[in-house]
């Protein structure tokens, strides 16, 4: 919401994904406009690396954990492969030894897919790999939602979760 409270309410998350579904929009059209002149292989390539290093290993240690704990690695992994910065990067490194293609578009048309149809964004380490509901945040967007109302009514503060438990604010 602001750079001293970095989380987001309801409406500014649906904002931000907004904005990661033009660019997801333009991705397609520039798919679509350049349809013929997309080398398929190195499309399917770049568009299903990302995934296969940074989210699957992940997803699949995640669903195997009893408790939902999995190891950081995993966490990096995903951010690493989901990060505008390291795929900026890739883009970059193919455009010097390839060149210029379409087949790039792979890379746009994921991660503001991911971020804008989705809603997935960066992993923290603090919250389960695969999203499940957060008591606490719960609690701030009702008490967001009371003062943006004009209520004084706030809900009461429930128990917090223990530390370490999968739907604990960590």
């Amino acid at each position: 919401m602001d750079q001293k409270n970095p989380y987001e309410s309801p409406l500014t998350f649906r904002l931000h994904r907004a904005e990661y579904l033009v660019g997801f929009a333009i991705s397609i059209v520039l798919i679509l406009v350049h349809f013929d002149e997309i080398r398929w292989i190195p499309f399917i390539v770049l568009f299903a690396v990302i995934d296969l290093v940074g989210y699957i290993p992940g997803a699949i240690a995640f669903r195997r954990s009893p408790d939902g704990r999995i190891s950081k690695v995993y966490y990096v992994l995903y951010n690493t492969m989901h990060s505008l910065i390291t795929l900026t990067a890739l883009v970059g490194l193919w455009l010097w030894l390839i060149g210029p293609e379409w087949a790039l578009l792979a890379i746009p048309f994921h991660v503001f897919g991911d971020r804008g149809v989705f809603g997935n964004f960066l992993k923290p380490f603090g919250r389960p790999f695969e999203p499940v509901p957060n008591a606490a945040y719960d609690r701030i967007v009702a008490v967001l939602r009371a003062r943006s109302a004009g209520t004084s009514r706030v809900p009461a503060p429930e128990e917090p979760a223990p530390v370490g438990s999968v739907g604990a604010a960590r």
